[in-house]
This record gives structure tokens, C-alpha cells and sequence, in this order.
């Protein structure tokens, strides 16, 4: 296991949009375990491969003991819930950097284990808006793209002053 280097915003490659696994082998595990101990250094309690520039569908999370570390390859939503929660997100390349966006509360998800095999979950409330947030990252969707035009602003610039 290694700690990797995160992409820091507004990399260009936190707006790529990333490529479906083929491999489920040793490079994948050893993807997943690095993303592990980096997003664990960071600290977060989720990752994407593209957090480290490496353009491919996998995401750990990792939000309590009880639950253990989650690792999806290739998700992505097939149902999502009316009902609504906002919750304060920020992102491993941003640190420091924090809003309030708001998510559906509930959705059910596909995706494949590190053996390629494909299963389906339902998730809710905070484990929901991470797996969320995480599949707009494999979509080259940057979390502050999920916020009002005022607040991205207000928030970038906030960021430029802290880190310049």
C-alpha cells in the first residue's frame, strides 16, 4: 500500500470523466488499498481513483468501524428517492473547504465487488449522499458543481486566499 498524491482543485482531471474496469486483478486490489491509505492520510471517509489522476470507476468509503471499508468498481445509480436531504460535503481535493449541497436521501445502486462480481444495494441518508458525491467524481462532476452559482463562488475564493 502506498499513499498516492491527490489531485488538488481545479486540476483539470477532476473534470474527467472515468473509464469502466476490465481488470479485477492484482492491480485493482492494489488500486483499492492505496486509495484506502490515502484517503485515511488525507483525511476523508471517501475516495475516487480519479482523486489520485488515475481515470477508472472505483470508489472507497470508509465511514465508521461498523461498517468497514466499502469498495465499489463500475457504480452507478438506478434509482433515486424525491425525498431530499442536504448534508455539509467537502472533497479530498479541497481540503478545508466545506458547503451544505443537497441529495436525494435514498437510492439503490449497481455495482462490482473486486472480483467482478456484480451486485446491487440500497443505501440511505449519509452513506446515500457519499456514494452520491463519489459517482459525480468518477463523472467529472466536482462536488461544487453541485452548488449555487453564489455559493461556488463565494467558496472558491475563499479557497484561492487559503491556499495562495
Amino acid at each position: 500500500m502506498a499513499i498516492r498524491t491527490i489531485l488538488r482543485y481545479p486540476d483539470p482531471g477532476l473534470k474527467v470523466k472515468c473509464e469502466p474496469v476490465t481488470a479485477f486483478d492484482g492491480r485493482l486490489r492494489t488500486l483499492a488499498a492505496d486509495l484506502l491509505e490515502t484517503m485515511r492520510a488525507a483525511p476523508g471517509v471517501g475516495i475516487t481513483a480519479a482523486h489520485i489522476g488515475v481515470f477508472e470507476r472505483v470508489v472507497v468509503i470508509e465511514m465508521d468501524a461498523a461498517r468497514g471499508v466499502l469498495v465499489y468498481v463500475n457504480p452507478e445509480i438506478v434509482w433515486m428517492s424525491e425525498e431530499t436531504m442536504s448534508h455539509t460535503e467537502g472533497s479530498v481535493s479541497m481540503p478545508g473547504a466545506t458547503e451544505s449541497v443537497t441529495r436525494p436521501k435514498s437510492i439503490r445502486f449497481r455495482y462490482q465487488d473486486l472480483d467482478g462480481t456484480r451486485k446491487e444495494a440500497t443505501a440511505e441518508d449519509f452513506l446515500a449522499i457519499c456514494i452520491q458525491h463519489e459517482i459525480d467524481q468518477l463523472d467529472g462532476v466536482f462536488w461544487l458543481m453541485r452548488l449555487s452559482r453564489l455559493k461556488r463562488d463565494r467558496l472558491v475564493r475563499k479557497w484561492e486566499k487559503a491556499t495562495h
